[in-house]
């Protein structure tokens, strides 16, 4: 784990390096003050040596403005090291994710993600910036100070010993006890997120049923239940201030009552007693903050593992090694086909039951089938969204798994039930399709898919910009600039997966009718629950319960399936009425 986050310091390698370096410069400054202070008293202001004051003076000024310089040098690096190791392990992700097959996307959560993405990188940041600064700092610190105790009283040292030992034991007893609460603190923040997430997406829904005090409630209980976490773990760590008091004033009585002895015994000048005072609050406070740098790591160890977890995700789909990168036509053949979102073998449990098919290079297939029945999960398998289970899928007679995958998707336009558009203009968001395209090819493009005549009434036309999610257009433009979109892939293979679902007939024929005309020699493969859609198509694939029905043309399947008779029947009787 460790070995995988810091492979992604790269080029924040060196500032990462210098800041330890300087902070020990800091540090070796800060310790020398106190011990010339001692000797400003002790020889100068208690020897009545004006020289000696100046020159131990002096010496402190100096060590003072080095530890100043060593200090804002070490938070400078520090701050670089931090903040660009964050902006690459969040980078690390991002790209890796882009690689995800959907079966490992299923694995996350959205809220999930943003949470690794965000929130746990943020803990892996401040701990990064803690360790390579404080917890350098701490320990150097503590050291050196107990050195410079026991040079200046090995009585005194002893009792910093004693009290230190018991004091190491407590603090990491708290960090013990709290580390486990943090890491459940985190799956909370998945939960709250995701909630966040799902409601803004469906702000639109939730007004529409009236349920803002649902998801405020929801919402309510989420945070609740984080606060509930905090308040446990806190209640612990707040036991770290009133430890470290008793032990800072356990302490200056113990310096009192022996240096008082000793200063009275004639072994010791009042300058060194001054100089225990002082580390002795160096040392805890050391100490406080290596507590508190413990406490952070904890918490980020948490973070760090769900981190690593997505970077060393690997795809469930990955492109072979050479993988073909032409594709000579469309034709698709479903040889055997098995497939299953899990592992099961059972055969009762196939989302795809033994699907054999064949479709020529430049026909249309009309898909039709109840909801449920894997309509979907067959069309995505030709792009390799996900991968069969048994049996093959081939393109151009090549089994799909021989294929590069880019080379393989640039050929095969997907447009799914669940259209997105993304904030920008309709230009930007065209050029997703083929970001080399035209304005002319984008015109032409928008109108084979019907797009052109509410496109040419914007005001901004084909500039207008587009809101995230395409909230600015209505759900049947919505679907003509997606199918517009991926027609711009050129594509051998064309999927409209129940895209033409909110548009009239009337424009789902012209659609059709263009599709006929402008790009014959692509294979067409159009899923709808409407017959009216399909019933031109070359043939017609009906499918029941994962398995395939029939297969045949609207004639023949009026004459031979039941399921597409009644259907037929039934959506005329609906014509009628209206």
């Amino acid at each position: 784990m460790i070995k995988t986050l810091l492979a992604h310091l790269k080029e924040y390698k060196s500032a990462a390096i210098k800041t330890p370096i300087y902070v020990s410069f800091e540090v070796i400054f800060d310790v020398l003050i106190p011990f010339l202070m001692s000797l400003l008293v002790d020889e100068g202001v208690n020897g009545h040596n004006m020289n000696k004051v100046w020159l131990y003076g002096g010496l402190m000024l100096l060590c003072a403005f080095l530890a100043l310089w060593a200090g804002a040098k070490s938070g400078k690096y520090a701050a670089i090291a931090s903040a660009g190791f964050a902006k690459n392990l969040r980078e690390a992700e991002f790209k890796n994710i882009q690689n995800f097959a959907f079966l490992n996307i299923d694995e996350y959560s959205t809220g999930g993600l943003i949470t690794r993405m965000m929130t746990d990188v943020t803990n892996v940041q401040n701990s990064f910036q803690m360790i390579i600064r404080a917890c350098v700092r701490s320990p150097l610190m503590f050291l050196f100070s107990m050195g410079m105790v026991f040079y200046l009283s090995p009585s005194v040292g002893l009792i910093f010993l004693v009290i230190v030992a018991l004091l190491i034991v407590v603090l990491f007893g708290i960090i013990f006890l709290v580390r486990p609460i943090f890491e459940k603190m985190f799956k909370k923040y998945d939960k709250l997120n995701e909630d966040i997430q799902e409601n803004i997406t469906g702000i639109r829904a939730v007004k529409s049923f009236v349920r803002e005090d649902y998801e405020i409630n929801r919402f309510d209980k989420a945070s609740q239940d984080i606060y509930t976490i905090n308040k446990k773990a806190e209640k612990l760590l707040v036991l770290n201030s009133p430890i470290m008091q008793f032990s800072m004033y356990s302490l200056t009585l113990g310096i009192s009552w022996i240096g008082a002895k000793q200063i009275v015994a004639g072994n010791m000048e009042v300058g060194s007693l001054m100089s225990l005072f002082t580390y002795s609050s160096t040392v805890l406070m050391s100490l406080m903050m290596l507590s508190m740098v413990f406490v952070m790591v904890s918490m980020s160890i948490a973070s760090a593992k769900r981190i690593t977890e997505v970077i060393t995700q690997v795809s469930y789909l990955e492109s072979p090694k050479n993988g073909l990168k032409e594709i000579k036509n469309g034709e698709v053949q479903f040889d055997h086909v098995y497939f299953n979102y899990t592992e099961n073998d059972d055969k009762n449990e196939f989302v795809l039951n033994d699907i054999n098919l064949n479709i020529p290079s430049g026909s249309t297939l009309g898909i039709l089938g109840a909801t449920g029945s894997a309509k979907s999960s067959l069309v995505q398998l030709i792009p390799r969204l996900y991968d069969v289970t048994k049996g093959s899928v081939k393109v151009a007679g090549i089994d799909v798994r021989e294929y590069d995958l880019k080379a393989l998707r640039d050929k095969v336009g997907v447009v799914l039930q669940k259209n997105v558009l993304f904030s920008g203009t309709i230009i930007d968001n065209m050029r997703w399709g083929d970001p080399n395209a035209t304005e002319e090819e984008i015109k032409e493009a928008c109108q084979l898919a019907q797009a052109s005549e509410f496109i040419e009434r914007m005001p901004d036309k084909y500039n207008t910009y587009i809101t995230q999610g395409g909230t600015n257009v209505s759900g049947g433009q919505r679907q003509r600039l997606c199918i517009a979109r991926a027609l711009l892939k050129k594509p051998k293979i064309l999927i409209l997966d129940d895209s033409t679902s909110a548009v009239d007939t009337k424009t789902d024929s012209l659609i059709r009718q263009a599709f006929l005309e402008k790009i014959p020699d692509t294979t067409r493969i159009i899923i709808s629950q409407r017959v009216s859609s399909i019933q031109d198509a070359d043939q017609i694939l009906v499918l029941d319960n994962s398995k395939i029905s029939a297969i045949g043309s609207h004639s023949e399947l009026l004459k031979t399936n039941d399921i597409y008779r009644q259907t037929f029947e039934a959506q005329q009787k609906g014509e009628d009425n209206e």
